[in-house]
């Protein structure tokens, strides 16, 4: 193994937690492929620089607290990056069912005081948002209805 390459490596993904297709696209970036890249992700592995289930549980940390991602677009965005179902559905245990829909309220209480429109342009236009955000339209649906009575 390169030391040069292996530093960059290693402060790639110290710097944040990544998967593995992040890392291999950066491997691929400095001209690595084929085995000699394998033998890099191995290497991550044992040094405990990568891991999968660390990953997908910080990303679905992160977009949940931060980014108000509900589960359907959190478990989306980790199947694009290759991560395991075993993995994802470990991450989404993190999210107790309270604060899952004490969030949602939340967010939807925030979302009505916004908006001047009448009513259904109101439901509309809170489904369009939350849905694309990921979250569950019966959920989304039950929200509204105790919102707005």
């Amino acid at each position: 193994m390169e030391s040069s390459v292996k530093n960059k490596i290693e402060h790639y993904c110290a710097y944040q937690e990544r998967c593995h297709l992040d890392v291999k696209n950066k491997l691929n970036k400095l001209g690595i492929f084929g085995d000699q890249l394998d033998e890099y992700i191995c290497y991550l592995i044992d040094e405990n620089y990568l891991s999968e289930t660390r990953y997908s549980e910080a990303f679905t940390r992160g977009k949940y607290n931060n980014n108000n991602w509900g589960r359907i677009k959190i478990k989306m965005e980790l199947k694009l990056r290759n991560i395991s179902e075993w993995n994802i559905d470990n991450a989404l245990k993190q999210i107790t069912e309270e604060d899952y829909e004490n969030k949602l309220y939340k967010i939807c209480e925030k979302q009505i005081k916004n908006v001047d429109y009448n009513i259904s342009e109101v439901r509309k236009k809170i489904v369009r948002r939350l849905t694309q955000k990921g979250w569950e339209m019966d959920l989304i649906i039950k929200c509204i209805n105790r919102l707005i009575k």
